[in-house]
């Protein structure tokens, strides 16, 4: 009791009785004061003639600026008092105690302690916050929406428990609400909990108020908060405004803010959840009756009452088609052509290799645009390292070698001739080398020499048992296709007959 505040009451209180002739230990008996406070009270009182009975006892607010003042009854002023405004700025910036201390200590010769310091920021904390105003918002004006930490739930896919999320939306004049359970805070997740709270509303509020989620703005700004451009497209099909809240300000989406919690210390507690189905079943059937049918603290009424007998009808009208449900991303075309998209690859023009472009993803397709033009279009795929490709996408050398596959490479070679078409079939004949690129090359000197001079140059080399491009491009280039060959003695056939290609008789060599 020796360090304790009393307040104005209190010693008006005591005031009163001393004027009725009590002392100062009949005070400390009744457990008001002690005696060595009163006496130094029943001093300052005297000198100010508040014991005199004849004159009435001043306004509490003189009585309270005083004894502040001048009575040893108040507390010890802080040693902080002379740097608090530094010391309250450096505060707020983030800077603890200890360094504040120290910094006092070193630049302005601070004699108190580090507890000084720290019952200083204490008392300032004890001010509490800044005072509000209570907003009054029309009948379908605003809905106010906000993501809050989900139970842990078995995801029945890969068998593991993960963390969710809920995703709530409250109608700010009625206060009904639609609450669902979800796995992240993509675009795509959050698009699609707007589309499925407006239609379980069955229309759609004049203005929906966020806070600055990455899926809602791309960039947080008190004047010029920029909007998710999927968000942007989503409430222009709508027709509802974005209202997002400045920086670090929640309390402009107060009300959804208590719903959140609400969610969290009256739905999830004691509840056990098979998977995510089962979790969002129970959370609707749960909305519709406890929460929707309690007296809530701020309106005194049902807010499924106030819903369904006001406020539904003057929410706007769903569209008649409502808009797809799209996400916009930034991506650069690699070397192979292709961009990335959560971890699955789609082909854009080999033209625009290490361009920037935009995707827009749709539920079951994929555009690719280059300054506002479409120049690709795939569907979407959702299996990862899966790949969509377009042959035209690819630079012309690697369209040829994907478009003139063997099957090809054989047909234009039959058209050219027998020879060409032997040379080409020993090419893919072989076990060990792929020589689709051989045989491509191969039947690409058709375009400068002609088919019957290829086709004599094919005849040439296979006869030297070269059946390669090399040698059949030196064949061409030298013009030994057009020689005339002189036939060969009976002899050295005879030679040759029925033995290995370089094995001779030795009688017939020696004769």
């Amino acid at each position: 009791m020796a360090n304790r505040r009393f307040a104005v009451h209190e010693i008006r209180h005591i005031l009163a009785r001393m004027r009725l002739g009590e002392s100062d230990r009949e005070i400390a008996k009744a457990r008001l004061m002690g005696r060595d406070k009163a006496a130094k009270l029943r001093r300052l009182a005297d000198e100010r003639g508040w014991l005199d009975k004849a004159s009435p006892l001043p306004d509490n607010e003189i009585i309270e600026g005083i004894v502040r003042r001048d009575s040893p009854v108040q507390s010890a002023q802080s040693l902080v008092l002379p740097y608090a405004e530094q010391v309250l700025a450096w505060h707020r910036q983030g800077i603890q105690a200890t360094t504040i201390h120290d910094a006092l200590i070193r630049t302005h010769g601070f004699a108190g302690s580090y507890d000084s310091v720290k019952r200083f920021l204490r008392r300032q904390k004890k001010e509490g916050p800044p005072a509000t105003v209570m907003l009054d918002h029309k009948l379908g004006e605003v809905a106010q929406v906000d993501f809050g930490s989900g139970p842990k739930i078995v995801d029945l896919a890969t068998g593991e428990v993960q963390d969710t999320w809920v995703f709530v939306m409250t109608l700010a004049w009625s206060r009904h609400q639609y609450a669902e359970i979800v796995w992240n805070q993509k675009v795509e997740t959050w698009l699609g909990c707007h589309r499925r709270a407006f239609e379980f509303f069955g229309g759609v509020p004049t203005k929906v108020v966020i806070d600055n989620a990455k899926c809602a703005i791309t960039k947080a700004c008190y004047y010029d908060p920029e909007v998710q451009r999927s968000y942007a497209e989503i409430a222009e099909g709508y027709g509802f405004l974005i209202s997002a809240c400045p920086p670090r300000d929640p309390q402009k989406k107060g009300i959804v803010e208590s719903g959140v919690k609400y969610i969290k210390n009256n739905f999830m507690p004691l509840r056990d959840f098979r998977d995510l189905t089962d979790a969002n079943r129970q959370l609707q059937e749960w909305v519709m009756s406890t929460a929707g049918n309690r007296i809530h603290g701020t309106t005194r009424e049902r807010p499924l009452t106030r819903f369904a007998e006001t406020e539904r009808h003057f929410l706007k009208a769903l569209p008649d088609v409502p808009p797809e449900i799209v996400a916009w991303a930034g991506a650069k075309l690699h070397g192979n052509c292709h961009v990335q998209y959560e971890k699955a690859y789609y082909s854009a023009p080999f033209g625009l290799v290490h361009m920037h472009l935009m995707l827009r993803v749709g539920e079951k397709t994929v555009q690719i645009f280059h300054e506002q033009k479409l120049v690709a279009v795939h569907p979407r795929q959702r299996r990862p390292g899966a790949k969509s490709t377009v042959a035209e996408h690819m630079p012309p050398e690697a369209q040829a070698y994907l478009m003139h596959d063997p099957q090809w490479c054989l047909q234009k070679a039959e058209k050219i001739g027998p020879m060409c078409l032997e040379l080409v079939d020993q090419l893919f004949a072989s076990r060990v080398l792929d020589n689709l690129r051989a045989a491509q090359g191969v039947l690409q000197l058709h375009k400068k020499y002609g088919g019957k001079r290829l086709d004599a140059a094919c005849r040439r080399a296979l006869e030297h048992g070269t059946p390669l491009y090399r040698a059949v491009k030196t064949i061409l280039e030298k013009g030994l296709d057009m020689e005339i060959e002189v036939p060969r003695p009976s002899l050295l056939s005879e030679t040759y007959r029925g033995r290995g290609r370089f094995c001779r008789n030795i009688r017939e060599m020696l004769q």
